[in-house]
């Protein structure tokens, strides 16, 4: 054993609480500060089911949840499950599949509760599991064995303690580093033909990380497990820093801490602040420089906490300082190492989780000026506001970013990280603004970055912060079916239009999204709006191509606030064209006519309040033709009736000849449907359509299904968006 040595406990975990005794029904993995996973059939003792009942638990009741830390703190919380993956017995044998739930807290996890690190299950990995009622002396020991399909078998040895009830859905941590490769199921009991009590003494079985993983993506659990943190099997934290980097690092340990006592004592704050155990003050030892240089290569923060402690001895200038600067060089070329130390990036985590709890929309958008060069992480293209339980994943993703940028003074360019920080503290009040930039400072400092390339940073973000943007008046999004083989999923593409003609890019996923995931974004992307510049937008446009005229977005759920929060509230909120003015676009046909643009804008200018009704009088393409080029020529508006094949033809015509706006009823099957309209008041006030169309979709679709479905082009204006990217040959 070295002289840094790992607690006999882990740093935390956490239980699930039966509702009758409140004692341990099983252990539970911390997937992130919100989220918990364990067993399906340890929900279902909790809450007094079958334990392979495979049915989700019925209504949105809390469950409650035990956390324990190594110093026998105890902390006790709620959590209502949100992913359900049933048990699934398989025929004739001993054990089953599935398994898993994932469970939402209803507060943040206590600070000292540490997520899991995953990596995938191997044969020959030494486990160690502990009960969920939180004493240590409960370990057990267990190696991996037999990979049987989604699950695998463990063995332990004939001493201490066996893996058995209350062990169910704990993380099985691996004994050589701090790593979790699985989760416990069960023990394995005897009682068939091919078993016999000798042996299955210490036989139990668990469902590996590479399954949790599968089981959470067929889910949809994507947001989850985005969250997670994940290392392969070879990596430097599992398998230990290469030889070479060992001996670069030696060298530069020893011109720093050469002196026994002063090693022994940056060595103990770096022990305490890892959650490692060091030996104490009065033994006169300290690590030997290999030691604590694999250490330092293999534990993600620990260059970053050590640097800390010494920065402030070296000074800023002096041999000690470049040789500090080559330490934090080697580091940078390390992929296990982390830029923050432990205290720097709790510290920042802090101030960033209370930002998007206050303001959603400000840390989106101050990367995307902050980063503009970089790809944003993507807890930050999904959606133009934070959630708080996506905080933790923006850190670590910009932890690994370079800066884009170079400095004009020479120095070390400022990380990516710290230019966000700059970026959030510009547009933050006091004291969250001196706060955040005294943290850059501190960072910076330790990092041998000079004063003038941060203030060069907070230069432009002070410029930023300054610009007042326009007020949001509309958003625009433009879908595309995701393909033939998923057509009910789009992709999506979002913008903010200002009230000065500009537009703002909104960061959204590259993949597709169903209906209700679109929906949501966008209210999001209206409540960030307004937070940004005061105005909420009332419109949406709706860019499709010729053959997504018929989408009904009007009623696809958006969601609410309240309902993201409190599930049953979630049933009361609005259609998006009940919430929104939503109007649709069709650039795709009116490019094609070269006369198009043109004649829309003429017939804005002249058209007023005339409309033309198409009623069975107009019977093909060539009638309505002859009617918009005399005596329409001038007419703004039409609404169509009839069948829905004759209707898509007409649309189309309408479209080529510049009409702008074309107002029709989705869901009528002939002409007879079309009295379903007289509500709306189709050729009442032009300017006033987009706002009577809303207040029909909210009084209507809540109570009759057999109302009108209305859709509406609104052409106005010209629609500068950016097409695809298209990109020529260098030579």
């Amino acid at each position: 054993m070295g002289w840094f040595s790992r607690q006999a406990a882990p740093v935390s975990y956490a239980a699930l609480l039966r509702e009758g005794d409140q004692k341990a029904a099983g252990a539970a993995a911390l997937l992130s500060p919100n989220h918990l996973l364990t067993c399906a059939h340890v929900v279902n003792d909790a809450v007094g089911r079958d334990l392979l009942c495979a049915e989700r638990p019925i209504g949105e009741k809390f469950l409650q949840i035990a956390f324990h830390g190594s110093g026998r703190t105890s902390q006790y919380g709620l959590a209502r499950l949100s992913v359900w993956v049933a048990p699934e017995p398989r025929s004739g044998d001993v054990v089953w599949d599935g398994d898993l739930a994932v469970l939402e807290l209803k507060e943040t996890a206590p600070e000292w509760a540490t997520p899991v690190v995953w990596r995938d299950m191997t044969e020959g990995l030494e486990l160690r599991a502990w009960h969920g009622g939180g004493v240590g002396i409960t370990y057990a020991d267990a190696m991996a064995g037999f990979r049987d399909g989604p699950g695998w078998y463990l063995d332990g040895s004939l001493t201490g303690a066996a893996i058995g009830p209350g062990y169910s859905g704990g993380p099985l941590r691996v004994k050589s580093d701090r790593t979790v490769a699985g989760l416990v199921i069960a023990q394995v009991m005897s009682g068939q033909d091919f078993l016999r009590a000798q042996e299955t003494v210490r036989r139990s079985w668990a469902v590996p990380w590479q399954t949790v993983r599968e089981h959470l993506n067929r889910a949809g659990a994507h947001d989850i497990l985005a969250g997670c943190q994940v290392i392969a099997p070879d990596h430097r934290a599992c398998m230990g820093p290469a030889e070479d980097s060992v001996r670069q690092m030696v060298p530069l340990l020893r011109a720093l801490l050469d002196d026994t006592a002063r090693r022994a004592d940056h060595c103990r704050h770096l022990a305490a602040s890892l959650g490692l155990e060091a030996p104490l003050a009065d033994e006169q030892s300290a690590p030997a420089l290999d030691e604590l240089a694999t250490l330092l290569l293999t534990e993600e923060r620990a260059l970053a906490t050590l640097t800390e402690s010494l920065a402030p001895v070296v000074g800023g200038h002096g041999d000690y300082r470049a040789t500090l600067n080559g330490l934090l060089a080697l580091g940078r070329v390390e992929p296990a190492i982390r830029l923050l130390s432990v205290i720097e990036h709790e510290q920042l985590r802090t101030a960033l989780l209370r930002v998007a709890a206050d303001e959603p929309a400000l840390i989106p958008r101050a990367a995307q000026e902050a980063l503009r060069l970089l790809e944003l992480p993507e807890a930050l293209q999904r959606s133009s506001c934070l959630a708080v339980e996506h905080v933790d994943a923006v850190i670590r993703a910009l932890e690994e970013y370079p800066d884009a940028r170079g400095t004009t003074t020479g120095s070390l360019p400022v990380p990516a990280l710290l230019r966000l920080a700059e970026f959030v503290a510009a547009a933050v009040a006091e004291p969250d603004r001196r706060w955040l930039r005294t943290w850059c400072e501190r960072v910076a400092g330790r990092l041998g970055i000079s004063v003038a390339a941060l203030e060069e940073r907070r230069a432009d973000a002070d410029a930023w912060a300054a610009r007042v943007p326009a007020p949001v008046t509309q958003i625009i999004v433009r879908l595309d079916r995701a393909g033939a083989a998923d057509p009910d999923r789009f992709l999506c593409e979002i913008w903010l239009g200002h009230e000065d003609g500009g537009r703002t890019a909104v960061a959204t996923p590259e993949y597709a999204l169903d209906p209700g995931e679109i929906g949501r974004l966008i209210r999001q992307t209206a409540d960030g709006s307004k937070s940004a510049s005061g105005h909420a937008p009332t419109r949406v446009d709706i860019v499709v191509k010729a053959d997504g005229l018929d989408i009904p977005v009007d009623e696809w759920d958006v969601g609410s606030v309240l309902g993201d929060l409190f599930p049953d509230l979630a049933k009361q909120s609005a259609p998006l064209g009940g919430r929104y003015q939503v109007t649709l676009r069709c650039p795709d046909l009116t490019d094609s006519v070269p006369t198009a643009a043109s004649e829309m804008r003429r017939r804005w200018t002249v058209g007023g309040d005339g409309t033309l009704v198409v009623d069975e009088s107009c019977h093909d393409i060539m009638s309505l033709h002859k009617l918009l080029d005399e005596p329409h020529r001038d007419t703004a508006r039409v609404v169509l009736h009839g069948p829905p094949e004759r209707r898509q033809q007409l649309l189309h015509v309408c479209l080529a000849m510049g009409v702008p706006v074309v107002l029709w009823d989705r869901d009528a099957g002939s002409h007879e449907d079309a009295p379903r309209m007289d509500a709306l008041d189709p050729t009442g006030p032009l300017n006033k359509l987009p706002r009577r169309l809303q207040e029909f979709r909210m009084s209507q679709y809540a109570v009759s299904e057999r109302a009108a479905r209305p859709a509406l082009i609104w052409e106005e204006g010209e629609l500068a968006l950016p097409g695809p990217l298209r990109l020529a040959d260098p030579s």
